[in-house]
């Protein structure tokens, strides 16, 4: 299918920062756009981002001048919508409000010819329910850019039960020739990203609440040891507790308070609060001027042992061996006897955590002085490593072990045996909520990844492309020990994600 001809006008209603955003898109892609909003100030207001937002690229030597002013003069300021009547693409990026909305397009159906395309810029309403009242609702779609549309590459091109493939085929064509990265969506609550990214927070915020750690030590676990680009608790402050509570809340209801999208108490005080983050100066951090944010908790130096031994396979972890080695760590290793294998360190058997806490594996394995390893994004070059010990460590043990994995030059956190740790239980959260966004049609496994990484800046090539790395079965494991420990459907395995570990495929084949 064919991108719409650079002929073709556009009209943005809405000329706030997601409008304006789109217009300055749609007018650099060459398209002339009509920029309309019922309030006149915003127009104006919307007209000046652009304007800033193309002498930042021209004085950054990325847009030539000429070009910068022949876009500007691609936005028309529109006072009334009927003088737009010849646009062919119609986008809307209004208030979250479904009757508004509604409205809006049975307008904008009335006006524009019959061969017109509508869109919707929600990130959280219905496209099916949007287009329900329109004559010809096989010409509406969800066109759901990322804020700042200029800047983030991700588009959801998000099909409703009329709209017909051959427009949400014209509306990716268009989307990837306008330099995006357009994936098709199914119509549901919370699309791709705003679905799939969920246990990103809930998972941390839950982990918060069993008061494992510190926000800034969980944020630096994630960010330095799993490779997201920013922490759960830094980004929720970014973004707004209020708006990020309202989303979670959302994807709860509509999806009839299934509690695998449960709202967290902690966010919900915060919002009561006014504590919404970076806007309103406070949020998990404090960003009053000459505030400090406090530091990531990381252990002290400890005395190493001199040799230690690694049993079998230790998995992921694996690549942690020759940084002991080049510390000046003498490693023998042992045949196992099955199962996965662990790193003998003093008295202490370190392991890789597989969902479990350490105080149970401890009992069930009979090894009291059992410590575990969080998941790392890649053990050959993390700068931070978690562990967690069992009640019945020893701390003496414990200390030894640190000392140890300090000679592999990372800096070790300490949390408290929480089941899952942190970054394992939220790569696997991840990676069963986005298996099942395929199970239910919501998008192909390529399109979910491509949407984690475009949308949200997630590392190994997305949730899916992680869990092939790891394993289907591994992953599935880990939810079902998370299951039995907390005896909640919060944590149920996906069975698209059952069925890949049972066969023993790759989630992508």
């Amino acid at each position: 299918m064919k991108a719409l001809n650079r002929n073709v006008k556009v009209l943005v209603i809405g000329a706030g920062a997601m409008g304006s955003g789109i217009a300055h898109v749609a007018a650099r892609a060459g398209h002339t756009v009509y920029l309309y909003d019922g309030r006149p100030e915003a127009v104006q207001s919307g007209c000046a981002g652009i304007d800033k937002d193309l002498r930042y690229l021209v004085a950054k030597g990325r847009l030539p001048e000429a070009e910068a002013q022949a876009i500007r003069a691609r936005v028309l300021p529109v006072a009334a919508l009927a003088e737009a009547r010849d646009a062919g693409l119609a986008i809307e990026a209004i208030v979250e409000d479904l009757d508004v909305k509604q409205s809006l397009f049975r307008d904008l159906e009335a006006l524009l010819g019959e061969d017109a395309i509508l869109a919707s810029n929600t990130s959280s309403l219905s496209i099916t329910a949007m287009a329900a009242g329109l004559a010809r609702p096989g010409r509406f779609a969800g066109l759901h850019f990322f804020n700042p549309a200029p800047r983030m590459a991700l588009v959801e091109v998000v099909s409703g039960l009329a709209t017909e493939r051959a427009i949400a085929d014209t509306l990716h064509a268009t989307a990837r020739a306008w330099g995006k990265i357009p994936v098709h969506a199914k119509s549901t609550p919370g699309f791709i990203v705003n679905r799939v990214a969920r246990p990103y927070y809930a998972e941390a915020l839950r982990v918060l609440a069993e008061k494992a750690a510190e926000p800034q030590t969980l944020d630096a676990i994630l960010r330095e040891g799993c490779g997201f680009a920013m922490g759960p608790f830094e980004l929720m402050d970014l973004i707004g507790h209020d708006v990020n509570f309202a989303v979670t809340r959302s994807v709860f209801e509509a999806y009839f308070n299934d509690r695998r999208f449960a709202p967290s108490l902690i966010q919900q005080e915060l919002v009561f609060a006014g504590r919404l983050g970076r806007k309103s100066g406070r949020g998990f951090y404090d960003y009053a001027e000459g505030a400090v944010r406090p530091p990531a908790r990381s252990e002290p130096v400890r005395n190493a042992e001199a040799k230690i031994a690694v049993v079998g396979d230790i998995g992921a972890a694996a690549p942690l061996i020759a940084r002991l080695e080049a510390g000046g760590v003498e490693v023998r290793r042992e045949a196992g006897k099955g199962g996965r294998g662990w790193m003998k360190i003093g008295a202490a058997c370190v392991a890789l955590s597989d969902g479990r806490t350490a105080t149970r594996r401890a009992v069930e394995e009979e090894c009291p002085n059992l410590v575990l390893l969080d998941l790392c994004l890649d053990f050959a070059a993390t700068g931070r490593i978690t562990v967690a010990r069992a009640d019945q460590c020893g701390l003496g043990a414990f200390r030894a072990v640190i000392g140890t994995l300090q000679k592999a030059g990372v800096n070790v956190s300490v949390i408290d045996d929480v089941a899952g740790l942190l970054s394992l239980r939220v790569v696997a959260m991840l990676a069963n909520e986005a298996a099942d966004a395929v199970l239910y049609g919501v998008a192909s496994a390529t399109d979910v990844d491509t949407a984690m990484c475009h949308g949200t800046n997630y590392p190994k090539g997305g949730p899916l492309a992680w869990a092939d790395q790891l394993g289907a079965a591994f992953i599935a494991e880990v939810i079902s020990n998370l299951a039995a420990h907390y005896g909640e459907e919060r944590y149920r395995v996906s069975p698209f994600l059952q069925r890949k570990a049972f066969k023993g495929e790759l989630v992508h084949d």
